[in-house]
């Protein structure tokens, strides 16, 4: 009898240039793992790309050599141009409103995972694995301070046990957070640290976390009982099964029981919020890691130099400072709709106690980094926390209006 050919696509967010070095990684570690030995697998490409983050232009996604090309079935690349015109289409036949049509593929990261999903479901894939081009197939182990690396096989361990469940998820080790390791002092106390994070964070990036990551030099290493461990359920907390947004592998065998990724404007937390959505759900953490390259400090892996020890992080750089504002922005900024949705009847008095430990710790970060700029998370949140009840009707929004596409594409 013949055996049924899987369906696989593979989805990539970039604005990178190095993309094209991230898929050949991946690509090569495939061919001799996955593909060699499974006839029944085809593996279809789709790459949402932003020529705005970095300055790039579309040849640098789209110039893939032919090697690779001969292992995909299927290349899709989405450009800002290519989604329009799908959703000029879809406006046309009624499908969306225009606000609908903005809300889910006009906003964001979210906006660019939708896409993505969208397109894989028209095309009739059955699984579609989400990957980061600032993250590698690889896992760091530290034991008597050696460091070492091992090779995974992301999409073999996701395709192991996707059929059975909605969602699959990976771990990830190297710069996670963008929280580097910070010398504390009279002016800024760990104690004011931990009430700003625990201010700012959620339940699963929290004090506790973050800390740990915080001494290892903003590094996590993988864990060695994880990798030789089966999959585990994710369990439930706060009415949230939380995911992360790459080494996420969605089942698509019943499109109409998806559901789409959403952020509120200038926010991330696309994965967060798809995870107040999968309560009701199977998702299981699988036992494969991808290094986070979050610093962008080991291009060099992708052509096969691995460090021999990890850099710490410290925060003395400006562009690290930098990127360190931006996440507090982003945090503060998903934080009302997270807690709106997950924590409705304490909504106002969690606000509070955010606002008063903003209030209490903000002009210390700004005496500590010299940076005037942390005083405008309070008006971040004061925004954000007037918005909430509209971002959370384009959150419901969102989810019918993603019903009625899958209604009409399948």
């Amino acid at each position: 009898m013949k055996i049924k050919t899987r369906k696989v696509g593979i989805g990539f967010i970039t604005g990178r240039k190095s993309f094209r070095d991230v898929l050949t990684t991946y690509m090569k570690c495939w061919g001799s793992h996955v593909l060699a030995v499974n006839e029944s697998i085809e593996l279809s490409l789709f790459v949402a790309y932003d020529l705005d983050y970095n300055n790039t232009k579309r040849s640098d996604y789209t110039n893939i050599n032919i090697e690779l090309r001969e292992m995909l079935k299927e290349i899709h690349f989405i450009s800002r141009t290519s989604i329009q015109t799908d959703v000029r289409f879809l406006m046309k036949k009624g499908v969306l409103t225009k606000n609908e049509s903005v809300i889910l593929f006009e906003r964001g990261y979210a906006g660019k995972r939708n896409a993505i999903l969208y397109t894989a479901i028209k095309q009739n894939m059955d699984t579609l694995l989400f990957l980061d081009d600032d993250e590698y197939p690889l896992a760091v182990q530290k034991e008597n301070d050696i460091e070492s690396w091992t090779g995974q096989q992301v999409l073999r361990t996701h395709l192991k046990y996707i059929d059975d469940t909605y969602i699959t998820n990976g771990y990830h080790c190297g710069y996670i957070s963008s929280i580097p390791n910070m010398a504390f002092n009279d002016i800024m106390t760990e104690n004011d640290f931990r009430k700003f994070i625990e201010a700012i964070s959620n339940d699963i990036i929290n004090w506790e976390n973050i800390k740990a990551i915080m001494v290892n030099g903003s590094i996590k290493y993988a864990d060695a009982d994880i990798i030789a461990s089966p999959a585990v359920d994710v369990a439930l907390s706060v009415g949230t099964k939380f995911i992360t947004g790459s080494n996420l592998c969605i089942n698509l065998r019943s499109p109409n029981q998806t559901k789409p990724f959403y952020n509120p404007p200038g926010a991330r937390g696309e994965d967060t919020f798809l995870s107040t959505c999968i309560a009701d759900r199977r998702v299981l953490r699988v036992p494969c890691y991808t290094f986070h390259d979050g610093f962008s400090l080991y291009a060099t892996m992708l052509k096969g130099v691995l460090p021999q020890k990890l850099h710490h992080v410290s925060m003395n750089t400006k562009k690290i400072e930098t990127r360190f504002y931006n996440t507090c922005v982003g945090w503060v900024r998903y934080k009302p709709l997270l807690l709106y949705i997950t924590q409705r009847n304490r909504y106002t008095e969690l606000i509070e106690e955010m606002r008063a430990k903003l209030k209490e710790t903000l002009p210390k970060l700004c005496s500590y980094f010299d940076d005037p700029r942390y005083m405008q998370l309070s008006n971040e949140l004061d925004k954000y926390d007037r918005e909430v009840k509209k971002h959370y009707a384009a959150f419901t929004l969102s989810q019918s209006a993603w019903s009625n596409l899958m209604d009409y594409t399948i």
